[in-house]
């Protein structure tokens, strides 16, 4: 058998009550966090109608996956030295107190800040989660809870647009952010009564030098790879200024670390195998899900003509045979390791990958949503077990930073992702563009954005129509192509992890 047993004790948790309650709680507080990341997708208008800055609007996305990034690393530092509920709690509050400063919002400078505020409350909800099943929960147990975690993210990302929709033209696209409130508060008060733990407390030297080099050089770097092409050129002095001054930061960071007491992310996190193997597939898994979340959608809505709810059900099928496979998973493992579990997954990915790159301007919907069913699988195949291995070789003390690291692996994979796939889309429409046919000329949108071309597609002249149809298939179709590449580096980069994974020792 190649699986190994969690390495340490939990000595540091005890329970009160059955584990039901705790973990129900932590599934509603990660799909609160899922669902507001895409909840604002379909109340673009509403929003823009009542405070304006249609021009800022994709910063309420950026800043909230900027400020969720950077600070899943402090999180995970924090949660080892000071103990799971208090992180937890935090992130719950500022999350909350976020959600009714966007509800409240009066401009959309307000809405922006309001959001990094939830940004941060989600950076820690969603690496101390997974932490907290790892406590609760055994090597043999972990793929099973995981599956229904990984149900609540497949759920919200269908859910999420889906309400957003409702709220805002049923109600008010306020109540999108409110409705977090009473939940969140259920989800806290739970907590509060069935979580407890035991945790040694002692003196820390909190490393805030490492915090601010790490927070300001990635949210430097982030920030860059989301707004670059978009907001400026990509060969601006201003883009390159960003990235230097990003990459300096990286380095001091990296210097500082090595001198600190208490490391906020110790530098063997990127030494041991297991680690830089199980967090670059992390890594890839963001990539691979953002990139199918953003541009399947727009291939259904705006090459096959789907509405939005029917592309939605799509999409959908990623999210079902995710959590399927993520629940057997942990058969799997047990018998075969975490690596080669997580490989098989990988085989599944780059499948189904190539299935959707071959999809036609006019292939039926069921192979698109074939396709994505497949890549659920892969992923759910590939997620769990490296998360389950990074946890596994490391003992209660020091599964928050491992965690933490891990989730802040796939979300910088996602905000990657994000700006890779938009620049290759948006190249791909802006050199269609340029060079339009004689019967089109002069009647083409001023925007070369996929997003606002499906969204005013139903508007244009049906010759600018068809032809713009045509450059958004071009543009999904070549995004898709690169998705097939990023699955394949992911079998290389699970070929890094060790087939046997070993419990890590310190000295």
């Amino acid at each position: 058998m190649a699986t190994t047993p969690a390495a340490g004790t939990r000595t540091g948790v005890g329970l009160r009550s059955e584990r039901g309650p705790v973990l129900a709680a932590i599934m509603l507080c990660t799909g609160l966090v899922a669902i507001d990341a895409t909840i604002i997708a379909t109340a673009v208008p509403s929003i823009v109608r009542d405070l304006g800055g249609f021009s800022q609007f994709p910063w309420l996305f950026s800043i909230y996956l900027l400020t969720q990034a950077v600070t899943v690393p402090l999180y995970g530092k924090f949660a080892d030295s000071l103990g799971r509920r208090p992180v937890m709690f935090f992130g719950i509050a500022m999350f909350l107190l976020g959600s009714v400063l966007c509800g409240v919002a009066w401009s959309m400078p307000v809405l922006i800040i309001a959001r990094a505020m939830q940004g941060v409350g989600a950076g820690a909800v969603q690496p101390i989660s997974m932490t907290m099943v790892g406590d609760l929960y055994t090597v043999e147990e972990r793929a099973r809870v995981q599956g229904y975690l990984a149900s609540v993210w497949a759920v919200a990302s269908v859910l999420g647009p889906t309400l957003g929709g409702v709220f805002s033209d049923y109600l008010s696209w306020r109540w999108i952010f409110f409705v977090n409130l009473p939940l969140g508060a259920v989800a806290a008060w739970v907590l509060a009564r069935q979580f407890t733990e035991r945790v040694t407390r002692s003196t820390h030297r909190v490393d805030y030098l490492g915090a601010a080099l790490l927070t300001g050089g990635l949210s430097l770097l982030i920030l860059g790879l989301l707004e670059g092409g978009v907001a400026w050129p990509w060969a601006s002095g201003r883009t390159l200024a960003i990235f230097a001054a990003g990459a300096a930061l990286l380095v001091a960071f990296v210097l500082a670390e090595r001198r600190a007491a208490e490391p906020v992310l110790p530098l063997w996190v990127f030494r041991r195998r297991t680690l830089v193997g199980g967090n670059l597939a992390s890594l890839v898994v963001g990539a691979v899900t953002i990139g199918l979340s953003s541009y399947l959608p727009t291939y259904a809505e705006g090459v096959l003509g789907t509405s939005a709810l029917v592309a939605g059900f799509a999409l959908a099928a990623l999210t079902v045979g995710w959590p399927i496979a993520a629940t057997l998973s942990g058969r799997v493992y047990l018998r075969i390791g975490f690596r080669d579990t997580a490989l098989i997954g990988s085989v599944f990915v780059i499948g189904g990958t190539a299935l959707i790159s071959l999809l036609a301007a006019d292939s039926p919907l069921w192979m698109t949503a074939g396709g994505a069913f497949v890549v659920g699988v892969g992923l759910g195949l590939a997620a769990s077990p490296t998360l389950v291995a990074v946890q596994s070789v490391v003992g209660w003390e020091r599964r928050g930073v491992v965690t933490g690291t891990n989730m802040f692996s796939r979300s910088l994979g996602s905000a990657v992702g994000a700006a890779v796939f938009g620049a290759i889309a948006n190249a791909t429409l802006a050199a269609r563009f340029a060079h339009p046919p004689a019967e089109v000329a002069g009647r083409m949108p001023d925007a070369a954005d996929a997003g606002s071309l499906v969204v005013d597609a139903h508007a244009m002249e049906p010759a600018v129509a068809g032809y713009v149809r045509g450059a958004l298939y071009d543009a999904t179709h070549h995004v898709f192509l690169a998705l097939v590449v990023v699955a394949v580096l992911g079998v290389g980069v699970l070929l890094l992890m060790p087939r046997r994974s070993e419990p890590l020792t310190f000295e």
